[in-house]
C-alpha cells in the first residue's frame, strides 16, 4: 500500500471544490490541507505549517469520485455493441451449454489479475471509492470468496477504497433449443452463495485500516428467488453492510418479474422487505410508465420512500439504447442518485456528460439538469448511498480522498466555471493526481508499480482467449464470423 503522507500536506489549485453548509462551493485559487488521512483545512489563507506542498496549477481539485457499479473484469460491451440480438450472439447461455454444464472461462489467476487491472483503471479516472461489478456470463455460477480475497489484496496494494462482496444468484436465463428465453433456478446453490458472501463480509470488513469494506451482491432481480432476497435483506441488516441488486434495467426483466410474481420489481422488493437505506439499485431505467412499460404502479415513489439509492450508469445504458426517463423527475421524487460506470473505460467524467445530455433530451429542456447535479451524484450521492458523510466532500474531518483534473489542455477550451467546462470538454484522461486516505496513489498520471502497456497486452490476450470460446456458448454454435460482424469487409494480408 502507498505510504500515508506524514505531517500536513497542503495542496493548491486554480479551483478547489470545497464543502460548506451541506453543499459544494468553489474556491478560486484555493487550498486544501490534510494530515493522517483526514482533511484539516479547505479555503484561502491556510494558517498552519505544511510538511510538503503540492501545487496543482491550472486544475480543479475536488473530492474523489464514488463508483457504485465499477467494472472489475474485462469489459465485453464491445462484443454486443453491434452484434444483436443478445440471445443469438452468445450473451445468453444456450440449452446445450447448460446440459454440458457451465464452466469457468477464466482461471483463478486470470480473475485475480483482472481485479488489479480494473482497479488501476478506476484510479486512473479519478475514482477513489468503488463497488466492483463483473459479468456472471463467463462463470460457472457465481463469484467466489477466494477471488474477492485476491481483490482485497489488489485494492490494498494500490490504495483504492472499495466495498467488496462475491456476487451470487439462484437462477439464470438460457435459450431453449427452440430459441425461446427461459429460466433455470437452483435455490440451494444460491443460498450457499449467500452464506459464503456473509462469511466474506465477516472476515474482511474494515481491513487495511478501513480502506476495505464489504457488501452483499445478489446478481439481478430476475435471477433471484424470494427466499434469497429475504435472507439477503436480513443479512444486510445484521451485518450493517450495503446490498446492491441490479433492478429495472430492461423490459425483459421487468415483465419477467411481473409474470413470475404478479408485481413489478419495486412492488415485489417492497413486499419482501428488501428495500432500505442500505439498498443500491443500478439502472432503474425501466419502471412503471417509462421506457415502454405500461404497468400502472407507483414504482418511483416506492423506491424514493424506501430510502434506496439509484446507481445511475448513463453511458452503458445508452450503449444499449436506453436512458433514464427523466433524471429531474427521479431527483424531484426524492430518490438518492449516485453514479456508476459499469463499462470500460470507467470514465466518470464521460458518464456525467452522458447523464447530463440524456437528462436534458428526455426532459426536453436544458434547465432540467445542470452540471452540478451530475457532479453531486458522482460525489455526494454516492456517499449518501453508502451512509458515509466522510466521503464525497472536502471539508475538515472528511477523508482525504482527492481527485485533481487538469484544465490547461487546449482541448479543454475556456473556463468560466470549472464544473461546467468539465461537463462540456473534460475526460477521464485529464485526471492528473489522485489521493485516497491521505495517500498519493497517482501523481501526474503515473500509478507507482503499474506498467500500463504490459497490462494492455495481457488484457487483450485474455480477451482473445474468451472470444475463442464463444461458439461453444452461443445458440446453434455458429462460427465466430457469424457471431461477431465486421464494421466493413475485412481483408487480411496473405501469410
Amino acid at each position: 500500500m502507498p505510504a500515508q503522507e506524514q505531517g500536513t500536506t497542503l495542496m493548491t489549485a486554480r479551483w478547489v471544490v470545497g464543502h460548506e453548509d451541506g453543499r459544494h462551493v468553489l474556491f478560486e485559487n484555493g487550498e486544501v490541507a490534510f494530515e493522517n488521512g483526514r482533511i484539516t483545512f479547505v479555503g484561502h489563507g491556510f494558517p498552519g505549517e505544511a510538511a510538503r506542498r503540492i501545487d496543482c496549477g491550472d486544475a480543479v481539485l475536488g473530492p474523489g469520485f464514488i463508483d457504485l457499479d465499477a467494472l472489475s473484469d474485462l469489459d465485453t460491451t464491445v462484443l454486443g455493441f453491434d452484434n444483436q440480438p443478445a440471445w443469438k450472439k452468445g450473451r445468453v447461455w444456450p440449452a446445450s451449454y447448460m446440459r454440458a454444464g457451465p464452466r469457468e472461462m477464466y482461471t483463478p489467476e486470470d480473475l485475480a489479475w483482472q481485479k488489479r487491472y480494473a482497479f488501476t483503471r478506476l484510479i486512473r479516472n479519478g475514482i477513489t471509492t468503488a463497488l466492483p461489478i463483473a459479468s456472471l456470463f463467463y462463470r460457472e455460477w457465481g463469484e467466489t470468496p477466494e477471488e474477492f480475497a485476491a481483490a482485497a489484496d489488489a485494492a490494498e496494494e494500490l490504495g483504492l477504497r472499495v466495498y467488496l462482496g462475491p456476487a451470487y444468484r439462484t437462477g439464470n436465463t438460457f435459450v431453449t433449443d427452440d430459441g425461446e428465453i427461459d429460466f433455470h433456478f437452483d435455490e440451494a446453490r444460491g443460498l450457499d452463495g449467500l452464506k459464503a458472501a456473509e462469511a466474506f463480509c465477516r472476515d474482511h470488513e474494515g481491513r487495511a485500516g478501513g480502506l476495505i469494506r464489504t457488501m452483499l451482491a445478489p446478481d439481478r432481480i430476475e435471477t433471484c428467488t424470494e427466499e434469497l432476497l429475504r435472507r439477503t435483506a436480513a443479512a444486510s441488516a445484521d451485518l450493517g453492510v450495503p446490498v446492491r441488486l441490479h433492478c429495472c434495467q430492461s423490459v425483459f426483466e421487468y415483465e419477467s418479474v411481473l409474470r413470475m410474481h404478479g408485481k413489478s420489481p419495486p412492488e415485489w422488493l417492497l413486499s419482501l422487505g428488501f428495500l432500505s437505506e442500505r439498498s443500491i439499485l443500478p439502472h432503474l431505467t425501466v419502471i412503471s410508465g417509462r421506457n415502454g412499460i405500461t404497468h400502472d404502479g407507483p414504482d418511483l415513489q416506492i423506491l424514493a420512500d424506501s430510502g434506496a439509492s439509484l446507481a445511475h450508469c448513463p453511458l452503458v445504458m445508452a450503449r444499449g439504447g436506453l436512458a433514464l426517463d427523466d433524471f429531474a423527475t427521479y431527483r424531484e421524487a426524492g430518490l438518492t442518485i449516485g453514479m456508476g460506470t459499469d463499462t470500460h473505460p470507467p470514465d466518470m467524467i464521460l458518464n456525467m456528460q452522458a447523464g447530463l445530455l440524456m437528462g436534458r433530451l428526455s426532459a426536453g429542456r436544458p434547465q432540467a439538469v445542470r452540471s452540478e447535479d451530475m457532479y453531486d451524484a458522482a460525489t455526494l450521492g454516492g456517499a449518501k448511498a453508502l451512509g458515509r458523510s466522510d466521503l464525497g466532500r472536502l471539508e475538515p474531518g472528511a477523508c482525504a480522498d482527492i481527485t485533481v483534473i487538469g484544465l490547461d489542455d487546449p482541448a479543454m477550451g475556456q473556463v468560466i466555471d470549472p464544473i461546467q467546462t468539465l461537463m462540456l470538454n473534460g475526460s477521464g484522461r485529464d485526471v492528473r493526481t489522485v489521493v485516497i486516505d491521505g495517500r498519493v496513489v497517482m501523481r501526474d498520471g503515473v500509478i507507482p508499480g503499474v506498467d500500463e502497456a504490459a497490462m494492455q497486452v495481457q488484457a487483450q490476450a485474455q480477451f482473445d482467449g474468451l472470444v475463442r470460446q464463444y461458439p461453444d456458448r452461443t445458440h446453434g454454435h455458429p462460427p465466430l464470423s457469424d457471431i461477431f460482424s465486421s464494421s466493413y469487409p475485412l481483408r487480411r494480408a496473405a501469410s
